[in-house]
């Protein structure tokens, strides 16, 4: 099923795998409370669903060595295709304060609920920046966006929107 089309009907965007349950112990990472504080705003702001190949199939049972590496699985719908990006790439470009200017300020494409990054508290935004930057090598960049008239290959996620309301 690797290779089949995917069709979701959505009314509109948001988290729609589940939660990721189950964290191993960062690889070299210091266990300090802001680490654990963003391992634990990570799990349950459900980063990994997207960010993590394999993780909202597998219930979170991807090795913490693998987090937030981006993942080849496209979001596709009416915006064009998104892959959710190699945050480990991403944080490194940045400093903390860059990162929390960012998140307070990020709109995306779908499915990123972009609006839950900006009502993280600055603590929050602060220690999951940290946890991000503990998990190890960053890996290699996500496929970029493609426009709607770019098909995908697969495997990719199809949201079917419904129409809009007349009025809206």
């Amino acid at each position: 099923m690797r290779n089949s089309k995917r069709t979701v009907a959505a009314w509109g965007t948001g988290t729609i795998l589940a939660a990721t349950l189950g964290a191993a112990p960062a690889m070299g990472a210091s266990a300090g409370p802001q680490i654990e504080r963003g391992r634990y705003v990570a799990l349950i702001g459900g980063c990994n669903d997207c960010h993590t190949a394999g993780s909202a199939p597998s219930g979170g049972k991807v090795p913490e060595s693998e987090w937030f590496k981006g993942d080849s699985l496209g979001w596709r719908g009416p915006w064009g295709t998104t892959f959710a990006p190699n945050l480990r790439i991403y944080v490194r470009t940045m400093t903390e304060d860059a990162w929390v200017k960012a998140a307070k300020t990020l709109k995306t494409r779908p499915p990123m609920p972009w609006w839950a990054l900006q009502a993280m508290s600055e603590p929050d935004l602060r220690a999951l920046y940290r946890f991000i930057r503990s998990v190890g090598e960053p890996g290699a960049p996500a496929p970029p966006y493609l426009p709607p008239d770019k098909a995908p290959a697969p495997p990719y996620v199809e949201l079917v929107l419904p129409p809009a309301k007349p009025g809206k």
